[in-house]
């Protein structure tokens, strides 16, 4: 059996992000809510739900939950099946065909994030293969190879998503944030991994985005970003 079907502990619980998250879930000018990687709902979905169901609007907001491990889909939609608002669904964020190539993560790990580190490079990048090629290959032999994004946003009539969370596969982080480009509020987990470094760095030099919050010292760091206009 894959690792994708272990139930694991929550990551963003107890600290600032967690925190951000929730005060986020009750800005009254945010109604449609995208979460890539709910997991089994008991880290940062809990903290948007838990200001979601604070607000007094709550029956006209909505949180989008996105999650492509079979195992931990069921967990999540358990746990919120009493919350109207809670929308769970089963697929990938996008398709296989769109998981970045082995070249790209060479790169990242040899030229970018561990260049002066060739060893330490050596071991990351094997380890983060094992797992690529375990996401890849979970991902293809699922019924859900397709791109999940475009799916939510046909089937509830969406254009552009008011707050979007990119915490899923640590290889499509990228891929995620072109998909959803125009959100009011995004918010990055691990900016400091391959997931979202990219994802960060395009925010942080856009001129309609600025950002709000940021901590590289939480886990693997996270960063919040506002739209301009």
């Amino acid at each position: 059996m894959t690792k994708l079907e272990d139930i694991v502990p929550a990551e963003i619980s107890a600290d600032s992000f967690h925190r951000h998250l929730a005060e986020l879930a009750q800005w009254s000018n945010l109604k449609t809510y995208l979460e890539i990687g709910s997991s089994s709902g008991e880290g940062s979905t809990s903290a948007l739900t838990n200001g979601l169901r604070a607000r007094s609007d709550s029956s006209d907001v909505s949180l989008f939950c996105m999650e492509i491990s079979r195992a931990r889909f069921e967990a999540l939609s358990k746990c919120y099946k009493s919350d109207s608002f809670v929308k769970c669904f089963n697929v990938s964020s996008v398709p296989s065909a769109e998981f970045p190539s082995i070249a790209e993560l060479e790169y990242f790990y040899k030229s970018i994030r561990y260049k002066y580190k060739q060893r330490k490079a050596q071991q990351k990048l094997k380890q983060a293969l094992e797992f690529y090629k375990q996401d890849l290959d979970y991902v293809k032999a699922s019924s859900c190879d397709l791109n999940g994004i475009q799916l939510i946003k046909k089937e509830q009539n969406i254009c552009v998503f008011d707050f979007v969370l990119i915490d899923g596969s640590e290889f499509t982080g990228e891929r995620e944030l072109f998909e959803i480009m125009g959100a009011k509020v995004i918010a990055l987990d691990d900016i400091n991994t391959f997931k979202c470094w990219n994802a960060h760095r395009i925010l942080s030099s856009h001129s309609g985005y600025s950002l709000l919050y940021r901590s590289r010292r939480v886990r693997n760091g996270y960063s919040i970003f506002k739209r301009n206009f």
